[in-house]
């Protein structure tokens, strides 16, 4: 395997199971992942996970476009695949059992493996995982594949866990928990900030609409992003439980505060200067910064959440935290499909490339613009904007 896991052989359904969650670093909840394999011995490459759609008349266009995307992400790194492994995951509805699930599912699964062979990718496994069992959909060997499916191994115990915890590689729950962290607030905390946001974008908007004023907001809104920084450096939660943590990050936020990041971070200059928070010490307390204001994005603001949460994709990103980057860049592009900057970082993170040459470019344009304000202060030269 590549990447940070040490190589491990896995044999048979029942590992490939187990092995899912550390393949992409937490659980998938209600998701289709699809696995490149590469050589004749099936070395794991680029995957792909996406939601599987409520609607089964969406399944064929979905399975199209996986099997694309698939193809081109590897050939673009410069290994077309092989062949392929198939995982549908999806917890049974209140009533439905999982044996309904797996059958519910089949012409998704069909689906797939045929846009897949059409490209030459053969699709070797295609598991269904709900309520704790796996079930195949190759496999015909009932002794092998019974009807009723096979308990996934308890975590911990396989080849992969094993290798991962020698690699110090971790799972992050479910895929559920994680974009949870993301998900606005609800009441009452939610009605409180409506009303701060209300107030915020009376006062906000008309100035951000001239330049002067543009410039004044983004000065202010950066000097109480530093503020803030500085307090979520100082203030760290002691709680491994991300519930406790994330409400005691949200207890260092006024709504009042909150509301005027949301607001000033509309301004595409003022978030990227906020992205050089990027790296060293900065990158701990800058997701948890920019993950709880996107949980502020309350109501009718939703659609501002774009901005913290590319924020929080990118120092994922930048911190080496590519799980954390996906499934946040992933909720930005659902709330704002058209937000280019997360378009962007995402297509970076999926081609495996390196955020170094942008951290480069933020850094040189972050040392211009100090030297440009130390010349306005000094007046060697004329004021540039903050």
């Amino acid at each position: 395997m590549p990447g940070n896991v040490a190589e491990v052989a896995l044999r048979g359904p029942a590992q490939l199971a187990d092995a899912l969650p550390y393949l992409l670093g937490f659980h998938p909840d209600d998701s289709v992942v699809v696995v490149a394999l590469h050589g004749e011995r099936g070395r794991f490459g680029g995957r792909i996970r996406i939601g599987i759609p409520a609607r089964p008349e969406e399944w064929p266009a979905l399975a199209d476009q996986v099997a694309a995307c698939l193809e081109t992400s590897c050939t673009s790194r410069g290994e077309r695949p092989d062949g392929a492994l198939l995982f549908l995951c999806q917890d049974p509805a209140v009533g439905e059992t999982a044996g309904a699930v797996m059958e519910r599912l089949r012409p998704l699964a069909q689906r797939l493996r045929t846009a897949c062979g059409e490209r030459e990718m053969p699709v070797y496994e295609a598991l269904c995982l709900a309520d704790g069992r796996y079930r195949s959909y190759c496999c015909p060997d009932p002794h092998c594949c019974p009807p009723e499916g096979n308990p996934i191994a308890m975590s911990g115990t396989s080849p992969m866990a094993a290798a991962a915890a020698y690699t110090g590689l971790r799972v992050r729950g479910s895929l559920r928990d994680m974009e949870a962290r993301l998900t606005a607030l609800g009441p009452p905390e939610a009605s409180h900030q409506q009303r701060e946001l209300d107030a915020a974008g009376a006062a906000l908007v008309p100035r951000m609409l001239v330049c002067e004023g543009r410039r004044a907001v983004r000065a202010e809104t950066l000097a109480l992003a530093g503020r803030l920084m500085e307090r979520f450096r100082d203030t760290v939660p002691d709680a491994e439980h991300w519930p406790t943590a994330d409400a005691h990050d949200d207890g260092l936020l006024s709504d009042t505060e909150a509301a005027t990041m949301i607001l000033g971070l509309q301004d595409r200059k003022t978030r990227d200067q906020a992205a050089t928070w990027m790296e060293g010490l900065d990158v701990a307390p800058a997701l948890r910064l920019w993950r709880a204001l996107a949980r502020r994005c309350v109501g009718p603001y939703i659609e501002h959440a774009a901005a913290p949460l590319t924020l929080a994709g990118w120092v994922a990103w930048s911190g080496g935290d590519e799980t954390t980057a996906r499934v946040a860049l992933g909720r930005a592009l659902h709330t704002d499909p058209e937000y280019v900057f997360a378009q962007l970082l995402q297509r970076a993170c999926n081609d495996g490339l390196d955020p170094e040459p942008l951290r480069r470019g933020m850094r040189a344009e972050r040392a211009a613009r100090l030297a440009a304000q130390n010349r306005a202060r000094s007046g060697s030269g004329p004021r540039t904007s903050p």
